[in-house]
């Protein structure tokens, strides 16, 4: 038998696009390969540790928790571009806790004090840091090894010795590696005497950087998608051999059989290794209460309070309800979490930081609502506490909240100053590799072209959680790829080896961690530009018992807060948006309207078209609509609406279900109706019923087989106690409870979180109360908030416009940095132009109080010196701010620069004390003498200011280069800007989708040309309709037959697909551009009329049961007519219907009809 051998030198996933050992298929192997321990080293970072450690105690092997760290050349402090550019490496092992929390401190400083390039620490670090760590000297790139190539052997030893005495004998091994490198050879053969000479033993190591032999192909593949090189290239970054795997004892053994001692120190090594994690322990910080308090005591005085302020009449049943909340927190222990949130709302609140009514679960909670965290009534709208903070699943607790975007950063500041900078952390996320990315990726890796690459991707559907497997499973078209392209499937079989694994990493966009002592106290630390970070992310923060939330900055929250402080400055009316009246006719009749652009949650096109249809009426049909507008429970839209507007035809299966489903019209819509559906049906209790969701949402079919039983027929202990009491028991009929848990199963992986979707209501219908009442106000600070955006802010314009509301051209008397009323108009900020910047601003405004400018010249003299410079003032000219001074911009364009000179060098010289005779008399002379006279020249074309504005502001004001085709364009166009653009965006418009063709015309407005490998011309254009630009991609078959029209300010027709990548704008292929006449909008409406009906149009199928082998048939021949017509399945034995994936919605011929017949018969085929 063999020596035990143990890996202690291993890159996982973790070493990030390095490592290529996923911690998931890690332990497996290692126990196949008969060992019984291994360790985690990855480079200067413990990313994975967490992962790497519970993956471990899984299998019954033991993790070793380590690091290989980078050295700094001198001190971690030294930065020099020559002197510190060269690492070196170290590797460490924790053997205990105590050496863990050493780690933690070593690997934390690499990065909030060593950064430089890499995360590098120093041996000033590792003195004072090296109790109860093991250290090894790494690679070729350790400092030892270095010395011994660069035939220093005596600096190697003096080293290697310093080493040992900073960690003690015992605790520093002498690293031997072999990959079948020279360089290893030689390093091996010094490192043995140097052994000897010293006395400091030896250890094996394989620097595994992935699983098995074979998986070099894949890890050399990653190091390309590393460094951005392909496969080809001669001068990228390569690994020297193919041995850097998970060698078996028996290889290690083999190739170190001439030092035994070193195979046999790595299980020595092993041994002194025991690091645990406690999952059990929390280490939330403590609240400082008043004196004469305990924290119980001074939550329940401050609960009771709020619920004297929120409720008139205080009621047993709230006291009760507050009581038990109350028992739950202290029993859990988060009395202290909840006094802390309570505290920086508090401090928000009182600072004028306007805070969201609240998000998520919390607002189930009526000690979250007395406190003043949520502004949701839970007991008014059903909402329930243990969605939030369940007994019987102990998780932390997790209040998000809301602040205006501007200000969100003075309560983190304020929490960092209340318990000190090292106590509080943002916190980690790691950017993955998704289906579609990783094709892209391996694909330009490998230097496939484009075109193909991008041809398989787009067949992966577009959709949250969706993998390579799963869409070589949905879709027949992708599977045939794989299944007849060599090249393909090599592709995609690469890809789906690197699918998921972590790509880089950042800082988390509002989670902070608060922590009892400092943070790098439990968690190492990163550094994130400039932030610093975890190293773990919420979920294993979370698990290791820290604090964190989410500070959350919401730009709504600032439009409403600027909104508010308008209307009190042009209207006298100070508002409390937190009690205007949720009862308002007139604002259901706007959001009914879908006149919502603007408002929280209800602006997208597909959204307001869904208000229209639902015409909302109390806040619980805002409600249920947020919830209802996603894909999944989309397909119970139209049942909601008839139910709504047919009360008299809803049924339910039982009568204990109407008091449930009542208001939602008999549809189950959240997740807490499937709770409280087995809690009164079934009888489960409250923590149950909760389990109950989360096992249904995440398809935990062993739990959902076991409940189903529970939820029916109830359940009894040994003892014989009825622990659940079952729908028989409570009077439902078997069959009748078997749907209703089928149902639920159904709905509850869609269902939408009650309280959450409450937040977003009350936010909403603020918005359009707003709107409603003050939209000039509300629409002035809607546009300030979207200052930077000019397609935003050119779609806000065009609404105003459909109000009635005028908009004022920027004006060098009139504007302020932001949008402002005027009257009922509203004026353009100057902030909204390019080079404009705060300090001119202000310097206007400062001006302006004495008196109005009069010239320009007086403009110029007036402002301060250090504010006046050339960019600024052209943009201003340019956007027309000094046309109201009776001059026009071509006057100012052309002697600006000359007049400014004058000014500065007149300052100047007052400030030197050199006064000529003309200065001495230089106000009783006119400006014209002091200054050359404005030139007598005509003003610009008005097409050159439109393009002038468009340059300064992104948008036009004064017109639009379209306006005089704006007849046609609404005949002819299928998409906007707009449409396009929201395909991207959460709750955008689900009706367009990758690949459909649309018709959108415009004015190009840039083109930039580019030659194919095969030496043709392409072009790239940038086009523009009424909103804003889409960019458009012309081909070169495309590009030779309509040359003619692509040049700038051409107003074309663009006939397309829309081209939709993941974190990227949407795009249209062109298949065809044509001028905008008259003929060619005549020639295209029959096909506008067309690609409109498509959408509408519907495709239904019918099955007696179901029948997998004609669906698989119905599949294959959907997937060769792929088009816009969603198809539904009705499934007759089980009363189902299922809507097809978008991969399979079709373009209706009478072929496919014909096809489909066949299969499932005359009178199954429906198309409405």
């Amino acid at each position: 038998m063999g020596k035990k051998f143990v890996h202690l030198h291993l890159h996982s996933e973790y070493s990030l696009l390095d490592g290529y050992t996923r911690i998931s298929n890690l332990f497996k192997r290692v126990k196949e390969l008969g060992m019984d321990s291994v360790a985690i080293t990855d480079h200067g970072s413990m990313f994975g540790v967490i992962d790497f450690y519970k993956e471990g105690k899984k299998y019954g092997i033991k993790p070793i928790i380590g690091c290989e760290v980078y050295t700094a050349p001198r001190s971690r402090f030294d930065k020099d571009s020559i002197k510190d550019k060269n690492m070196g490496h170290l590797v460490l092992l924790a053997k205990n806790n105590k050496g863990y929390k050493n780690l933690i401190k070593i690997v934390s400083k690499g990065y909030t004090e060593g950064f430089y390039y890499k995360p590098r620490i120093d041996y000033e670090l590792l003195q004072e840091y090296s109790d109860d760590l093991i250290c090894l000297s790494a690679c070729l790139a350790g400092d030892i090894q270095r010395r011994i190539l660069d035939n220093n052997f005596e600096g190697a030893k003096k080293l290697a010795l310093k080493l040992n005495n900073i960690f003690g004998q015992g605790n520093f091994y002498l690293e031997l590696q072999d990959h079948g490198l020279e360089e290893q050879k030689i390093v091996n053969k010094e490192l043995i005497r140097l052994s000897k000479e010293t006395g400091i033993p030896l250890v094996a190591t394989n620097d595994v950087h992935y699983l098995t032999y074979e998986d070099y192909k894949v890890h050399d593949i990653l190091l390309c998608i590393q460094t951005g090189k392909t496969i080809e290239d001669k001068d990228r970054m390569k690994f020297e051999s193919n041995e850097f795997y998970l060698k078996s004892p028996q290889e290690m053994e083999k190739l170190f059989s001439h030092v035994p001692e070193a195979i046999e120190n790595t299980q020595k090594i092993a041994d002194m290794c025991n690091v645990e994690f406690d999952f059990n322990q929390m280490h939330l910080p403590k609240y400082d209460v008043p004196s004469g308090y305990t924290p119980n005591e001074y939550l329940r005085k401050l609960c009771y309070e709020g619920l004297k302020r929120r409720y008139k009449k205080v009621t047993e049943n709230l006291k009760e309800r507050l009581e038990y909340e109350l028992s739950i927190i202290e029993q859990m222990g988060y009395v202290d979490y909840f006094l802390i949130v309570w505290d920086f709302i508090k401090y928000a609140k009182d600072n004028g930081i306007l805070v969201g009514p609240g998000r998520g679960s919390c607002g189930g909670s009526i000690v979250a609502y007395t406190l003043n965290i949520t502004d949701i009534d839970p007991i008014k709208y059903n909402l329930i506490f243990e969605r939030f903070l369940n007994p019987e699943r102990v998780t932390m607790p997790d209040i998000d909240i809301d602040f205006e975007d501007e200000r969100r950063g003075e309560v983190i500041d304020y929490v960092i100053k209340k318990y000190g900078s090292e106590k509080v952390a943002q916190i980690i996320t790691f950017g993955t590799m998704a289906a579609r990315g990783a094709i892209r990726d391996v694909g330009r890796a490998i230097n496939m072209p484009y075109s193909e690459v991008d041809k398989i991707a787009k067949e992966v559907p577009f959709q949250l959680g969706m993998t390579i497997d799963k869409a070589l499973e949905m879709n027949p078209k992708l599977k045939s790829i794989y299944n007849t392209d060599e090249r393909a499937r090599y592709l995609i079989d690469i890809a789906r080896a690197v699918e998921g694994m972590p790509r880089h990493a950042s800082t988390h966009a509002a989670g902070v961690v608060i922590a009892k002592e400092a943070v790098d106290e439990y968690v190492p630390l990163y550094l994130h530009d400039n932030n610093i970070t975890t190293q773990f992310n919420m979920t294993l923060l979370e698990e290791l018992g820290l604090l964190k939330m989410d500070f959350l900055g919401l730009r709504n929250l600032t439009v409403i807060k600027d909104a508010l402080k308008l209307i009190k400055e042009h209207k006298g009316v100070e508002i409390d948006i937190s009690n205007i009246p949720y009862d308002d006719p007139k604002v259901y009749e706007l959001i009914s309207s879908g006149e919502t652009l603007g408002v929280f949650q209800l602006e997208s096109t597909g959204m307001r078209r869904f208000m229209r249809e639902l015409k909302p009426q109390c806040l619980e049909d805002i409600i249920a609509g947020i919830s209802l507008y996603r894909p999944g429970p989309m397909e119970s839209i139209p049942k909601y609406i008839e139910n709504k507007n047919n009360p008299e035809k809803i049924t339910y299966l039982h009568p204990k279900l109407e008091p449930i489903l009542k208001v939602t019209y008999g549809c189950l819509v959240y997740q807490e109706q499937v709770m409280q559906v087995v809690r009164e049906l079934g009888g489960y209790s409250y923590g149950r019923s909760d389990l109950v969701r989360r096992a249904m949402g995440k398809k935990k079919m062993d739990v959902m087989v076991k409940e189903r039983e529970y939820f029916i027929n109830g359940k009894v202990d040994e003892n014989g106690n009825i622990e659940i009491r079952g729908c028989v028991r409570n009077g439902i009929p078997k069959d009748v409870a078997n749907t209703i848990f089928d149902d639920m199963i159904d709905f509850a992986k869609y269902a939408f979180n009650k309280s959450h979707a409450a937040s977003y209501a009350v936010l909403a219908y603020q918005t359009a109360y707003l709107k409603c009442y003050y939209p000039v106000e509300f629409m002035a600070a809607l546009m300030t908030s979207v200052m930077g955006n000019s397609s935003k802010i050119a779609q806000y314009i065009d609404d105003c416009k459909r109000q009635g509301i005028e908009i004022l051209k920027p004006d060098i008397n009139e504007s302020f940095d932001k949008f402002t009323v005027s009257g009922n108009k509203i004026r353009f900020g100057l902030l909204a132009i390019k080079n404009v910047g705060i300090g001119i601003i202000n310097s206007i405004i400062k001006a302006r109080r004495e008196k109005k400018f009069t010239s320009f010249i007086d403009f110029c003299e007036r402002i301060e010196t250090k504010e006046l410079n050339k960019r600024a003032v052209e943009s201003m000219i340019k956007a027309g701010v000094f046309d109201s001074l009776n001059v026009n911009r071509a006057q100012l364009l052309a002697v600006y620069e000359k007049i400014i000179e004058g000014i500065h060098q007149d300052k100047r010289k007052n400030i030197e004390g050199q006064m000529s005779l003309f200065n001495t008399f230089s106000d009783n002379i006119p400006n014209s003498m002091k200054y050359d006279v404005l030139p007598n020249v005509k003003e610009f074309p008005h097409k050159y200011l439109l393009a002038f504005e468009k340059e300064m502001m992104g948008i036009y004001i004064s017109g639009h280069p379209l306006s005089e085709y704006e007849e046609l364009i609404n005949k002819v166009a299928t998409i906007n800007s707009n449409e396009l653009r929201e395909m991207n965006d959460e709750g955008g418009s689900h009706e367009f989708k990758d690949g459909d063709k649309v018709i959108i015309p415009g004015i190009i407005i840039k083109k930039q040309d580019k030659v194919t490998k095969n030496n043709n011309l392409m072009a790239f254009l940038t086009v523009e309709d009424l909103y804003g630009p889409v960019e458009v991609i012309v081909f070169p078959t495309v590009y030779d037959k309509t040359l003619e029209y692509l040049h700038e300010d051409s107003i074309v027709i663009v006939i397309g697909k829309i081209n939709l990548k993941e974190d990227e704008e949407p795009k249209i292929l062109a298949d065809n551009i044509l001028p905008l006449t008259k003929e060619n909008v005549k020639k295209l409406i029959n096909v506008v009329k067309y690609e409109k009906r498509e959408v509408s149009r519907k495709l239904f199928l019918k099955l007696k049961y179901m029948d997998l082998k004609k669906i698989n048939i119905i599949k294959s021949i959907l997937s060769k007519k792929r088009g816009n017509i969603p198809v539904y399945l009705y499934i007759e034995s089980e009363k189902k219907k299922l809507k097809a994936d978008k991969s399979l919605w079709v373009n209706i011929d009478e072929e496919i009809i014909k096809q489909l017949k066949k299969v499932v018969g005359e009178d199954s085929v429906k198309i409405c």
